[in-house]
């Protein structure tokens, strides 16, 4: 109920030398005490006038702090509604991502495969010509096969004791009866070729074998008939090879 007209009116006695505590013992005794009580209420209207406003403030404040709090938590519902949402949708993007790539390395593969088969058909019908060639020379063979086996078991057999002339002979000759007979075979056959590999050739020629077609030839005989070969060897190289041919079978040579 203090107003300000009445600390006014109260200003000039506070200002007073004399009204304070210790005068207002001497003259007033015990009730010296409503000396302090109007200094103190004075004051505390001037400090009251400062905080009310203070106070009104605090309270408009708390309600906007209140209102602005109230805003808050909906906002922070509506963002974690919000961030469910986008982690659902990032979960998506991140599958359709997953997908995307899968299907690309896919494509990439498949892209490979079709590229690789492109270049095996086109490698493969560059090599029609040579097969469709080669299936006929095969047919051929096969047409063939009675007469060239029959050419190298006469050839094994009986051509042995005989030099590169006459054996060239014997073939001529055995040729002319299987025309009269007609039995077919190759015309252009290779005796060697076919009862011997260039590799067993070239082993042979290591161990000493020489290598001219009359020596190959009698290599095949010896190897491959089923007789006991008998070879007339002036220069010693028959022996040589067979030495060094048989040295690991344990061969036994008598002087």
């Amino acid at each position: 109920s203090i107003t300000e007209e009445t600390v006014e009116l109260l200003e000039p006695y506070l200002d007073m030398e004399d009204y304070n505590l210790e005068t207002a013992k001497k003259v007033c005794g015990n009730v010296a005490g409503l000396c302090s009580w109007t200094q103190a209420m004075a004051y505390f209207y001037g400090i009251n006038k400062e905080v009310l406003p203070l106070k009104a403030n605090l309270a408009l404040q708390e309600g906007r702090l209140a209102a602005a709090q109230m805003e808050l938590n909906s906002a922070q519902v509506q963002l974690d509604e919000k961030q469910t949402e986008l982690d659902e949708v990032q979960a998506m993007y991140d599958a359709a991502v997953k997908e995307k790539q899968a299907l690309l390395d896919d494509a990439e593969a498949c892209r490979r495969k079709m590229n690789n088969a492109t270049a095996l058909i086109e490698g493969l019908g560059g090599e029609k010509l040579r097969w469709t060639a080669s299936s006929k020379n095969f047919q051929n063979q096969i047409i063939n096969l009675v007469g060239n086996v029959l050419l190298a078991t006469g050839f094994l057999s009986y051509s042995g004791p005989f030099n590169q002339e006459y054996r060239n002979l014997l073939l001529q000759l055995w040729k002319k009866e299987m025309n009269n007979s007609k039995i077919p075979y190759s015309k252009n056959l290779n005796l060697t070729g076919m009862l011997v590999d260039n590799a067993t050739v070239g082993e042979w020629n290591l161990q000493g074998l020489p290598n001219d077609d009359l020596s190959i030839q009698n290599g095949i005989i010896v190897t491959k008939a089923s007789r006991y070969p008998l070879l007339i060897d002036p220069q010693g190289q028959g022996k040589i090879w067979i030495k060094n041919k048989e040295k690991n079978n344990g061969l036994q040579v008598n002087s």
